[in-house]
């Protein structure tokens, strides 16, 4: 771990164990548990005038490399062992590496939960599962105001791949944090608002100590695409398909969705969602006033196969050759409402998240030994990323200019490359860290405390939840460099 000045001569300060972390009323304390230095599960703690808030709670996936286990969560131990202090849980949004655990973890953290519409009723949903109906889960309306212990929270909007995404302003008497979130710039999001352009030019006007960044794409040269962009290139596509079209995606991103049921309509085509977490996304859409009411009624599942094929257009969970998921059982012949034929087309909206390599490969294959022709994204314009590339960094920066930079969401390569960019941006500080880095930030910049024990829980086929041994843990943490 590192602090980069704007020399870019990295400074190693003496870490060690922290033991009790008292977080004093002239400091904030930024700790994150999960989702720094690895993509996925992200846990952060913010700590002040001896309270902590946990901003997101989130799980990742073992995948291929891991297939033992299925659902990974950052360990809450730290937290849980001062749940007294821990003032409540604030959701930026609701996908599930932000939002996924907090059926798992809440019985261990108890306290209250805070999000907008859209993801506070993911949340009661994954909660109520569970059978924590009871859990306080406060709505909070876009762009409110409110506190939470010692901090005053703000959500600021921004436009992301799910509707409501928000960035975090927390601010304190002794100053103030603006966490990001999952965000890009998107002029045509397609659903819901897009991003407060005003209140970000505000920002540089208000007592920052820091700004906390996504990092996901800060190795992507350019700007990212909007959402808007994908209707011409997915109805030509369609069009020109001589049977049957089915599309897998994120089943969180409602905008995709309702693009392609745009696409359906437009090309003489029925649109259906095949798979349970679509399904669910689409009820909680039509629930929040996020799904148009314009659009023509979506055909059941169940009566997609009865259809003739130049009259399907099908959305399906499956991207990442998720063992269960519609699309893999479809191209193992064995889905109990759709069977693919040598006519249809089989597109891959969505990015290959890394470590799903072979999965997706084995997906592929079988698809193409159906005679089912493969469309993806390095095939045509079929997806458009949900976070920001290196010209968006550079832009935001440039409106908030903040005094400070921590990056995080991403892997050590994300985090440096987003530090290089904040200082050519002529930031002051930026401190690259990691998860278990305790990380003071005031007005003389970011300072890396000690570390604290970190480690990660894996579900088991039980229902419980266990400790991932430390031979595992240490290969998954050499997985992400």
């Amino acid at each position: 771990m590192s602090i980069l000045p704007t020399d870019r001569a990295p400074v190693q300060p003496m870490l060690q164990a922290v033991l009790s972390v008292e977080p004093g009323a002239d400091e904030v304390l930024f700790l994150p548990l999960g989702g720094t230095g690895e993509i996925g599960m992200n846990l952060n703690l913010y700590g002040h005038d001896g309270r902590w808030l946990i901003v997101d709670i989130g799980i990742t996936f073992g995948g291929d490399d891991f297939p033992e286990h299925d659902v990974l969560m950052a360990d809450p131990a730290f937290i849980v062992s001062r749940r007294q202090r821990l003032a409540g849980i604030v959701l930026t949004h609701a996908h599930e590496d932000h939002v996924g655990a907090v059926a798992y973890l809440w019985k261990r953290l108890k306290c209250p939960v805070y999000a907008t519409p859209f993801t506070a009723a993911v949340a009661r949903w994954k909660l109520a599962r569970a059978g924590l109906d009871a859990v306080p889960v406060h709505e909070v309306p876009l762009g409110a105001r409110f506190e939470v212990g010692p901090f005053g929270v703000e959500y600021v909007g921004m436009t992301h791949s799910i509707p409501e995404p928000n960035a975090l302003l927390l601010t304190t008497p002794a100053g103030a944090v603006f966490h990001t979130g999952d965000w890009k710039l998107d002029e045509r999001p397609v659903v819901g608002r897009s991003y407060d352009a005003e209140r970000l030019r505000g920002l540089r006007s208000e007592p920052l100590l820091a700004m906390v960044c996504d990092s996901t794409n800060a190795v992507v040269p350019g700007s990212t695409g909007s959402e808007g962009s994908l209707f011409a290139p997915l109805l030509e596509l369609v069009q020109a398909a001589g049977g049957r079209v089915v599309v897998t995606s994120f089943a969180s991103n409602v905008a995709r969705l309702v693009t392609l049921a745009r696409v359906a309509e437009a090309s003489g085509r029925r649109f259906g969602v095949i798979g349970q977490a679509m399904e669910r996304m689409v009820a909680v859409a039509r629930a929040t006033g996020y799904w148009p009411a314009d659009l023509p009624a979506l055909v059941d599942a169940r009566h997609l196969g009865y259809l003739p094929p130049v009259e399907v257009l099908a959305a399906c969970t499956g991207s990442q050759g998720e063992p269960s998921a519609a699309l893999t059982r479809m191209a193992a012949d064995s889905h109990r409402d759709i069977l693919l034929d040598p006519t249809d087309t089989v597109i891959f909206s969505s990015k290959l998240i890394p470590g799903n390599e072979r999965p997706v490969a084995a997906v592929h294959s079988r698809l193409r030994a159906l005679g089912v022709e493969v469309v993806t994204d390095a095939d045509a314009h079929v997806h458009v990323s949900g976070h920001p590339a290196v010209e968006d960094l550079k832009r935001l920066y440039d409106w908030v200019q903040p005094p400070a930079v921590v990056p995080t969401h991403g892997t050590p390569r994300h985090l440096r490359a987003n530090a290089e960019i904040a200082l050519g941006c002529h930031v002051p500080r930026v401190a690259v860290i990691g998860n278990g880095d305790v990380c003071r930030l005031s007005a003389a910049g970011p300072e890396v405390l000690g570390r604290v024990p970190t480690g990660r829980l894996a579900l088991a086929p039980s229902g419980q939840l266990a400790p991932v041994s430390a031979p595992v843990l240490a290969a998954m943490r050499a997985a992400v460099g």
